[in-house]
């Protein structure tokens, strides 16, 4: 009897954790889906990047910044406070109903600059992406929509994370996904707390 019953127990704690795999990775599809689909919708949310936390999401954010990107092709050009500069180097439409920009953010001071202030002051975002970008927007004129960045139904923005404050002469790749613009739409205003704000073209 005692060998029947540990064999018995021994099914239901693998059983118990295979459920319990597959129901974690159902919710992280979810999650990633749902984000998406409610953030196109409305036409504000976040995105991923590099992470403090290092979560999962955060990893794949950093995958994504500076793919295919030429850091010599300079679409747009956004002077911050105190010497700090953001160069755009690509805004493009993708198939899936996003915009994604990339860029480079530089200090071209001789002093440190912090960078907790490019990921605006809603507090949700902030708490859940330190030092990001989060706080970018697009501006459609024309249509008189504004864009958020996504989001994720964690507030974990699709977007660059955990920059570290940029010392003299530095500087750091960055990149924030949107939902889409009509396709109608090929010229949008780019803002990002602390920087001007500067007119960009959507490739693709």
């Amino acid at each position: 009897m005692s060998i029947r019953r540990t064999t018995k127990s021994r099914r239901v704690v693998a059983a118990v954790s295979l459920t319990a795999a597959l129901a974690l990775a159902v919710t992280g599809c979810g999650a990633d889906d749902g984000g998406k689909t409610k953030d196109t919708g409305s036409s504000s949310s976040s995105t991923p990047s590099k992470s403090s936390d290092g979560d999962k999401g955060a990893q794949q954010e950093d995958t994504a910044a500076g793919d295919n990107v030429d850091p010599n092709v300079k679409l747009a050009e956004a002077r911050g406070q105190d010497g700090v500069t953001l160069t755009i180097n690509q805004v493009k439409r993708d198939s899936g109903g996003f915009v994604t920009v990339q860029g480079e953010i530089k200090n071209e001071s001789d002093t440190p600059k912090p960078t907790g202030g490019w990921g605006g002051s809603e507090e949700a975002i902030v708490g859940r992406n330190n030092n990001s970008v989060a706080g970018a927007a697009l501006i459609d004129k024309v249509g008189k929509k504004r864009y958020y960045v996504l989001r994720d139904t964690d507030n974990r923005c699709l977007c660059t994370t955990g920059i570290l404050p940029l010392q003299p002469g530095k500087s750091t790749p960055v990149f924030m996904q949107f939902p889409a613009p009509p396709s109608t739409t090929t010229e949008v205003d780019f803002m990002l707390p602390t920087f001007a704000t500067t007119s960009l073209k959507i490739s693709g």
